[in-house]
């Protein structure tokens, strides 16, 4: 694909980078079951073409001490890509190939999954097309889940109420208590709020080997909850698979593939009975888009990221849901809506980001 070939005659090039460093307000803080997020470590790139327009992306680096390494590994880049075309696989692979020997995972994908989304971003405004147009689909209704963290009984109810209230129908939740009776209990309490045929799925967060995820999923097996996640360690394709092959429950993996390579070695290993790439870590637009290729049919659902992967879910055969914990909304001004259930891409140039500059500069770190 030459995205960049369909308008001001010859191909628009990269002139600069610009790197920023925040920490995003939340709603509340996001416990898990491997810790808790107070704020959202953002590092945002605005990339500027020779022909004025400029492309955008965040990504989500989650803890404050990766902010200034990603940053700086951004500066570090641009060097390689200033001056060239506005071709986004083509730069890709060029940085991919760049990292070959030191890998494309951690904070390197992190910094070449920036670039390449920003990239894309630009290549859609630069064609006066939404994203998803770019790529050949029409935006259309996608299926969306409120991603609740770690709470008690009565606190889950009452932000189901809330979510219930902003136009969500299916919820995510952060189980592992150390009591599990506690995350029993906390299903039962969305349950009485939302009614016993909710749409519902849990996230341990990596938390148990695979015989305590499957001594946890004996007692959950009953809920009739639509997937469980991550139950024992992401790397853990073996794992995985034991503990799909022992529980009724749905296995959900994929947030932290880093790339193609893992995602590979995780469906070769029947990991999951559905897929979850992360925009970031999958390596971006480019990223993404050969993950879905390669899915062999199985429902793909969306990690964050929501404005992006809200156009990538809708290019996406198998697409499944799409996952909304807001990480950005302090510092976009467009953000996607939810109604009744379902929220769709925005049709406009771009994929998504408008900034917010006063909430920029409130939350520079």
């Amino acid at each position: 694909m030459k995205p960049n070939s369909q308008s001001h005659g010859d191909l628009a090039r990269i002139k600069s980078f610009r790197i920023r460093t925040i920490k995003a307000p939340l709603d509340k803080p996001h416990k898990t079951a491997s810790g808790t997020i107070e704020a959202a470590p953002l590092v945002l790139l605005d990339v500027e073409t020779d022909v004025g327009v400029i492309g955008s992306s965040y990504v989500f680096v989650y803890t404050p001490m990766a902010l200034k390494p990603v940053a700086s590994l951004l500066g570090n880049l641009e060097e390689l890509v200033v001056n060239e075309p506005l071709e986004p696989e083509t730069i890709n692979a060029a940085l991919e190939a760049k990292f070959r020997l030191l890998g494309n995972q951690g904070l390197t994908g992190i910094a070449v999954a920036a670039i390449d989304m920003a990239l894309w971003d630009a290549a859609a405004r630069l064609a006066n097309k939404s994203l998803v147009r770019l790529l050949g689909a029409t935006p259309k209704p996608l299926a969306v889940y409120d991603s609740l963290g770690q709470m008690g009984p009565d606190e889950t109810a009452r932000e189901v109420e809330t979510s219930l209230q902003r136009g969500f129908r299916a919820f995510k939740i952060k189980a592992g208590h150390e009591n599990p009776q506690t995350d029993v209990a906390v299903i039962r309490a969305i349950k009485n709020v939302a009614g016993d045929d909710v749409w519902l799925a849990v996230d341990f967060n990596q938390a148990f080997s695979p015989p305590e995820a499957i001594a946890r999923m004996q007692l959950l097996d009953k809920e009739n909850l639509k997937w469980i996640e991550e139950p024992v360690r992401a790397e853990d394709y073996i794992g995985h698979a034991a503990v799909r092959s022992a529980i009724k429950t749905p296995v959900q993996t994929g947030e932290n593939w880093w790339g193609v390579a893992d995602m590979k070695k995780s469906l070769a290993a029947g990991a999951s009975d559905m897929t979850m790439p992360d925009a970031m870590k999958i390596g971006g637009v480019t990223g993404w888009m050969k993950a879905a290729a390669l899915d062999h049919g199985l429902p793909v659902s969306s990690h964050l990221f929501a404005e992006i992967s809200s156009h990538l879910l809708t290019v996406t055969p198998n697409a499944h849901m799409l996952e909304w914990l807001d990480v950005a909304g302090a510092i976009n001004q467009t953000p996607i809506s939810i109604v009744n259930g379902q929220t769709k891409a925005l049709d406009v140039a771009g994929s998504g980001l408008n900034w917010n500059e006063k909430a920029i500069a409130k939350y520079s770190a």
